[in-house]
């Protein structure tokens, strides 16, 4: 079952109901703010086209049992459209070992693997925790000992403390949450629930 998100005050996911005391406490230069760092924010891993002509977003986390379902049909709309862009915000709502996976993946972007990584890593069996994720890292070609020294650095910690700031401060009611263009829904989607949201972001440009 699909599930709308709040929306953001004024401009961004105006195609859902606006809440009123959300919309007062926003400017819209706020507004454009808050747009911008949901689909450009620095850092932020993409993946499919980095050019592409539509986004879609999503906000997931590693131990989240929906976003594993969900995994397997973004990756089958990535294949399908070239067009499509999909930037990912991590964020680490289950607890320590979503969180080490969060750093964890997000560390893999300077070794060029976190579109590997992240896909092996929710298509594992089991809770993601420090040995599953070190396990898979492994497996997917990681240098597993630089990959722990770069899960160290304040600017894995600043960009996942960031993205759940985001989520916050957009209402996001949990994981995973997909938005493309004005719209966003909570939950499990199949590959043609998502189709239809980025083609509904395509045809209002």
């Amino acid at each position: 079952m699909l599930r709308p998100l709040a929306a953001i005050a004024l401009a961004l996911l105006c195609a859902l109901s606006l809440v009123p005391a959300q919309a007062q406490d926003h400017s819209p230069a706020e507004v454009a703010a808050i747009k911008d760092a949901v689909f450009n924010g620095p850092g932020l891993p993409v993946m499919g086209n980095a050019q592409g002509d539509a986004v879609l977003v999503e906000f997931s986390d590693y131990n989240c049992g929906f976003c594993r379902k969900s995994a397997p049909q973004v990756m089958a709309l990535l294949q399908s459209d070239p067009g499509l862009r999909l930037v990912v915000h991590e964020i680490p709502i289950f607890g320590e070992g979503s969180r080490f996976a969060a750093e964890a993946a997000l560390a893999a972007q300077a070794q060029g693997k976190y579109a590997e990584f992240h896909r092996a890593l929710m298509a594992m069996r089991g809770k993601a925790e420090k040995p599953s994720v070190l396990r898979v890292a492994r497996e997917v070609g990681l240098d597993v000992a630089r990959l722990q020294r770069d899960m160290q650095s304040p600017e894995i910690t600043r960009r996942i403390e960031r993205s759940l700031a985001l989520a916050d401060e957009i209402g996001l009611v949990g994981t995973p949450s997909f938005i493309a263009g004005d719209r966003a829904i909570f939950g499990y989607l199949s590959k043609d629930d998502l189709a239809e949201l980025v083609a509904e972001a395509r045809a209002a440009k």
